[in-house]
């Protein structure tokens, strides 16, 4: 299964410089991975560069993160971050909620974040990060509700900077709960072609990988393999 088309490919790496930036550009050209995922002050970078380089840039989104990876800023700080992503070139926006709020059963809250973001954003498409290491399963599905109930395209597992990352059982989990209502993205920790079979066989059909390149090489040596 090609699955370049449903994968994120993401450099969140804080110490990242303008040609790594370069690099994940060409590589997301050159394969056909759906969207380049960088910090937000690479946005605009990104943007332009993709441009320059691929004459159908439209063939290659931009995703961008909000709140991360902590989740703990505030609301008004989170849209301030979401529209400003958007007006640098941003089609897509991954928002870490208020992980506490949600331990602490503030529902309404965690749910009005989540709608203010997806409205500051406009068309933009919003993946709503769980960051499921830190919850229970009961907090995994209540999480999962309140994305679709704030108006989530997307609910992510993680942000690979915590804990842990994407688990099958979790990505069942969200899958299950959101019941095709919203899409479902697995992220932090998918290292192998397999592992990434695993997760889309789970429900995900979205994946954010940090090494895609890796495993695209190592799918098309099994098409090599099998052709033999």
């Amino acid at each position: 299964m090609n699955i370049a088309q449903i994968i994120d490919h993401t450099l969140l790496n804080p110490a990242a410089v303008p040609a790594e930036i370069e690099r994940l550009c060409k590589e997301a050209v050159d394969y056909g991975f759906f969207s380049v995922c960088v910090n937000p002050s690479y946005v605009s970078y990104a943007n332009n560069f993709i441009k320059q380089i691929h004459k159908h840039k439209n063939d290659v989104k931009i995703t961008t993160v909000v709140g991360f990876p902590l989740g703990a800023s505030t609301l008004e700080s989170k849209c301030f971050e979401a529209k400003d992503a958007v007006k640098n070139g941003a089609d897509e926006i991954d928002m870490v909620i208020n992980i506490g709020r949600l331990k602490n059963g503030d529902i309404s809250y965690v749910r009005s974040e989540i709608a203010a973001v997806k409205n500051c954003i406009g068309q933009g498409i919003l993946k709503v990060i769980l960051e499921t290491c830190l919850l229970t399963k009961e907090e995994i599905a209540t999480a999962a509700e309140l994305a679709v109930g704030g108006g989530a395209d997307f609910v992510k597992t993680s942000t690979g900077f915590s804990a842990g990352g994407a688990l099958k059982e979790d990505v069942e989990l969200i899958a299950k709960t959101v019941s095709g209502r919203a899409g479902v993205k697995a992220s932090g920790g998918i290292r192998t072609y397999e592992a990434a079979i695993k997760m889309i066989n789970a429900g995900a059909n979205r994946l954010g990988l940090s090494n895609s390149v890796m495993i695209m090489q190592e799918y098309d040596k099994m098409l090599n393999e099998e052709r033999k």
